[in-house]
């Protein structure tokens, strides 16, 4: 931070997950008054697992809960292709995008890793408001009147939508685009890791596009099935664990074990792959959506976190470092951000249209590799 910063003396948050906590740290750190408003009473505390490349362990270095984050998850640097029957037909060392000292991907419960930023942001002096979010949005000169659903009003020097791909704050500024279906569909469970997973391994073929899993600890993976998206009313929530296991049956290796522990609805997830991207710029005056409610794709080159950290992180950089905020300090951001995001947008859609069409053409190997070395390039 420099002499004259920061740009802004008090900042709202709108969403207190991934991207929200994140950049209250490093605000608050950097002399910031910072409040999150977030709508979940549970602070956002929920999910299975989430897989995380290296760009985005430099960023939670960055904020100082590495050390929390790598006793929590399983690190590892490669990854597997395996044929239906459990085979393993190629390996390969993952890019460490954040650096020769971090783990190329690290997989952890996504309960746990909100958990350790939720426990950062407090110790950084932040007030969050759990249960609520903004009810409106008006323009004051240098700041946003904000009026909160439980009746709090303040004047902000910024208002941050960090609110996730349905974010209300993007729609209250006048950003008419939403998240769009891609036409897969995601099943997720959590269970016990068999003894050779120490990685993750990815089939493409068989009744489904991908079957995958990641370890996110010594006893535990999250394993994923991907496949043609079928309407979400035909999902029966009491069912799902008896439909996900018939179809991890087609799969041999370490998938026998692990379709055999699928059994518990309550531990099984369904949604829909969406995308979306907002045009830049991202801000209308002194209100900004970031992370999921600027971007969004499907997790096929598992980098959403990653953006997401990214964007607090160079948002942060750029706000402590100037003495105001103004057209220059936008530009750089999106300079800085757009581009980058756009393509992980872009390559995560090729990947997926490769194998909804079941292309013979498709080059996943040269797509990964080649969006793994734009990304070790710093942010």
């Amino acid at each position: 931070m420099t002499a004259a910063g920061p740009a802004v003396g008090k900042v709202l948050i709108v969403g207190g997950g991934t991207t929200g906590c994140a950049l209250a740290i490093l605000l608050a750190r950097g002399g910031v008054q910072v409040e999150i408003a977030e709508i979940r009473p549970d602070w956002n505390v929920q999910g299975s697992g989430i897989t995380l490349q290296g760009n985005a362990l430099k960023v939670l270095r960055e904020l100082g809960v590495w050390e929390e984050v790598r006793a929590s998850g399983f690190g590892f640097d490669g990854v597997g292709i395996r044929t239906p029957d459990g085979t393993l037909v190629h390996q390969a060392e993952d890019m460490r995008t954040g650096g020769p000292d971090l783990p190329a991907t690290l997989g952890m419960p996504r309960p746990r890793l909100q958990e350790i930023l939720t426990a950062a942001v407090t110790a950084a002096g932040v007030r969050p408001r759990l249960g609520v979010t903004v009810a409106e949005l008006s323009p004051a000169g240098d700041g946003v009147d904000a009026t909160l659903t439980d009746g709090h009003r303040d004047r902000y020097d910024l208002v941050v939508g960090a609110d996730g791909v349905r974010s209300r704050v993007r729609g209250m500024i006048g950003i008419d685009v939403g998240p769009e279906p891609v036409g897969m569909g995601i099943w997720r469970v959590l269970a016990k890791r068999p003894a050779e997973v120490t990685r993750t391994d990815l089939i493409y073929g068989g009744p489904c596009h991908i079957a995958g899993y990641c370890p996110i600890s010594d006893e535990q993976l999250y394993a994923y099935l991907v496949e043609d998206a079928r309407p979400r009313e035909s999902v029966d929530p009491a069912a799902r664990a008896d439909v996900m296991r018939e179809m991890a049956g087609a799969y041999g290796g370490p998938w026998e074990e692990i379709a055999a522990d699928i059994n518990d609805p309550a531990r099984v997830n369904h949604t829909w792959f969406e995308s979306l991207l907002v045009d830049r710029p991202w801000h209308r005056g002194r209100t900004v959506v970031i992370g999921d409610a600027a971007h969004a794709c499907p997790p096929t080159l598992a980098q959403g976190a990653a953006m997401c950290l990214e964007d607090a992180s160079v948002l942060a950089e750029l706000l402590l470092g100037r003495d105001r905020l103004d057209d220059g300090l936008w530009e750089e951001f999106m300079d800085r951000r757009y581009g980058r995001v756009a393509m992980v947008v872009r390559n995560s859609l090729q990947l997926t249209r490769w194998l909804l069409e079941r292309s013979p053409d498709a080059d996943v190997p040269g797509l990964m590799h080649a969006t793994m070395s734009a990304l070790a390039e710093p942010a």
